[in-house]
């Protein structure tokens, strides 16, 4: 472990947020403790600055002559390449801009010549759309090893046209064999998609090397939160589908009883592009690039293991595992109190002690369902996380369990919240404390 996986890598990454003084329910204000990376990453500095470095060009794409839409064009098209000079993409790879993971999830489920063979693990966004060609679950066994082997028999008993599988799980951060899987479905014929929405913002990502056949990832999970996201994937499928969306800029030619569509991926990407989410996430890609992988995992890896050994000595915590011989895990803690529902454990940490951290089902009923459990916590770590703010996580659950909550909680439609609640947020016509912005 070096000398600075003890620190955040603060030194590597400036993130936004890092300062941000929150207000207590009981009073005061704490410097927030962000322990919800996996569901949206705060923006590096990198990335502010380069959309402000845009805004005065910010104007239309593609078929405008004027100076500011030139440079524009030329920003959205050199982002594709940076994302796909990021993830070392195949010359017939190409990246098709989406909103998010479950948008680009959601276009190749439209362009799967046949059915997909998936985990009950998956986030929903990598579970629900392969309804629309037909749907293979196959149940995760208890260890990695036989998860792959009924992989294995799934698509040797019947061909599938996709096997889709996530990087990195969004409950518990273990991580996949994807090169090994990737060979598999290759050798069944098969192509492999990667959920790639957890692993990206902690791993680099070789397509190449790896032989994945399609990735899908967020760029506001990856440090670049301006709504875009990316399919990256080989073109022949994405240019034998029918549209994505219908529209203006997915066309080369239109007569009023046909239309000629252009190939991915303009294909995929009618109506006005988001060039800002693009540019945000390609300077991302870069910022990411340029850090030091060895500095950065063993960072995450340190924090991991002091907030799970700390958390060890809590009686009543109980941590959420999906396979026994897993070894290896992206920074993302999930975890289970004694005596205390999820929602009422985040409440608390969020109010007296200015801690986010997430609770629920984190999108992935299956799983929670396959782990017993009706919810859990969640804490996960990125590129502004300190040891200070892992013992702090770790302080305050130990207090809840030994001493309680100082302040009252209820549930409000459905969600816990503190009783009476003092704090300020954003207002509404029903006369809820004005913004504090």
């Amino acid at each position: 472990m070096t000398a600075f996986a003890d620190q955040s890598c603060a030194a590597l990454a400036t993130v936004s947020g890092c300062d941000l003084a929150v207000p207590l329910v009981q009073g005061g204000t704490a410097t927030y403790a962000n322990f919800d990376y996996a569901a949206s990453a705060p923006a590096l500095r990198q990335v502010t600055d380069r959309v402000a470095e845009l805004l005065p060009y910010y104007a239309s794409v593609h078929r405008g002559a004027g100076y500011a839409s030139r440079v524009s064009t030329d920003c959205y098209e050199n982002s594709r390449k940076t994302v796909a000079r990021f993830l070392n993409a195949a010359d017939d790879q190409c990246v098709v801009f989406t909103r998010n993971t479950t948008d680009s999830l959601n276009l190749l489920a439209s362009c799967v010549p046949g059915d997909t063979v998936v985990l009950d693990t998956e986030h929903h966004a990598n579970f629900l759309p392969w309804t629309r060609n037909g749907r293979r679950v196959v149940r995760a066994a208890d260890t990695i090893e036989e998860t792959i082997q009924r992989i294995v028999a799934e698509l040797c008993a019947k061909p599938a046209a996709l096997l889709a599988i996530t990087g990195a799980s969004n409950v518990t951060g273990e991580l996949l064999p994807i090169e090994r899987l990737a060979w598999i479905a290759h050798q069944c014929g098969t192509r492999i998609l990667v959920d790639a929405a957890q692993l990206a913002p902690h791993r680099r990502i070789d397509l190449q090397g790896t032989g994945i056949d399609y990735l899908a990832c967020s760029g506001h999970k990856l440090y670049a939160p301006f709504g875009a996201g990316v399919l990256v994937g080989r073109r022949d499928w994405l240019d034998a589908a029918e549209p994505y969306l219908a529209g203006g800029g997915a066309v080369r030619q239109v007569t009023a009883t046909e239309a000629d569509w252009a190939p991915a991926p303009q294909r995929h990407e009618a109506g006005s592009p988001n060039v800002l989410g693009a540019a945000a996430l390609a300077a991302a890609c870069d910022a990411l690039a340029a850090l030091d992988e060895t500095t950065v995992t063993e960072h995450e890896l340190y924090l991991a293991h002091r907030l799970r050994y700390g958390l060890k000595t809590v009686p009543g915590v109980k941590f959420l595992r999906i396979w026994r011989d897993s070894t290896d895990a992206v920074g993302i803690v999930a975890f289970t109190v004694d005596g205390f529902e999820p929602g009422q454990v985040a409440a608390y940490l969020s109010a007296e002690h200015g801690i986010g951290v997430r609770d629920g089902r984190f999108c992935a009923h299956p799983l929670l369902a396959k782990l017993g459990v009706d919810g859990a916590l969640r804490a996960s770590i990125g590129l502004g996380t300190t040891a200070a703010d892992v013992d702090r996580l770790i302080d305050a659950v130990s207090s809840l369990v030994e001493h309680g909550a100082k302040w009252n909680y209820g549930r409000t439609e459905g969600h816990w919240n503190p009783v009476p609640e003092t704090r300020p947020f954003g207002g509404d016509a029903a006369g809820a404390a004005p913004c504090v912005l």
